[in-house]
């Protein structure tokens, strides 16, 4: 299983893109909160508010992730960052049958 960290501008955007990975099955499901973030753009620091999206699915996924929230996402530069993750045995059949 892989968890997909993704940042965004506001909740709003988090939602479009959660349900958007959802109806396309790939992803089985998405949790999102609110972060602040501190980060280098265009030689300075900045500071703002993000929403962030952590998404479950498989690593056959990952790819497809990838190439849809870009196609979608406002941000120049999206952070779409992969993780591998271990999950309960339940919890994990239940994500592969959600994204096949």
């Amino acid at each position: 299983m892989i968890g997909v960290y993704i940042t965004c501008k506001d909740k709003k955007e988090a939602k479009k893109i959660a349900r958007y990975l959802l109806l396309k099955k790939l992803i089985g499901c998405a949790n999102i909160f609110p972060v602040d973030s501190l980060y280098w753009w265009k030689g300075k620091i900045a500071n703002g508010k993000e929403t962030v999206i952590l998404a479950k699915s498989i690593e056959k996924k990952y790819p497809m992730i990838v190439s849809e929230v870009k196609k979608i996402h406002s941000y120049e530069v999206p952070c779409i960052i992969k993780m591998k993750e271990d999950a309960n045995k339940e919890y994990l059949k239940w994500i592969i049958g959600e994204v096949k």
